[in-house]
């Protein structure tokens, strides 16, 4: 990730909780909140209730990838969470791409007059 950092630090997630503002739809919940910097911190939350190791680690490897396309588009200066819903375990990678930068869009996380369809070469 070229412009970001991921989020590590579990008081940090309890105040995007918290504090920060939320969207969420049928396979992700996605909070953010400014952080004062001039870049994205990213953290991934994906439950052991949703499956073994196996089902966790690939729902989170298309998450990071799905953000590390289009983070060209994402204003800078956030802190976003995103938390795995049950059904996101067998949604396409599609179906995620789009919920994914939809929840982003409702939020004002995406730079205006980008398309959701153009990642980054």
């Amino acid at each position: 990730m070229q412009f970001s950092k991921s989020l590590k630090k579990s008081h940090i997630f309890r105040r995007l909780y918290r504090k920060g503002r939320s969207a969420a739809n049928g396979y992700l919940v996605l909070y953010c909140r400014k952080n004062g910097t001039g870049e994205n911190r990213v953290g991934l939350t994906v439950s052991s209730k949703l499956g073994c190791a196996v089902v966790r680690n690939r729902v989170r490897r298309r998450l990071r990838e799905i953000y590390r396309l289009h983070e060209a588009e994402f204003v800078p200066g956030y802190d976003i969470v995103v938390v795995a819903r049950s059904r996101a375990v067998a949604a396409s990678y599609q179906k995620l791409q789009r919920a994914y930068l939809s929840l982003a869009q409702s939020l004002g996380l995406l730079r205006e007059g980008q398309s959701d369809e153009t990642a980054p070469s």
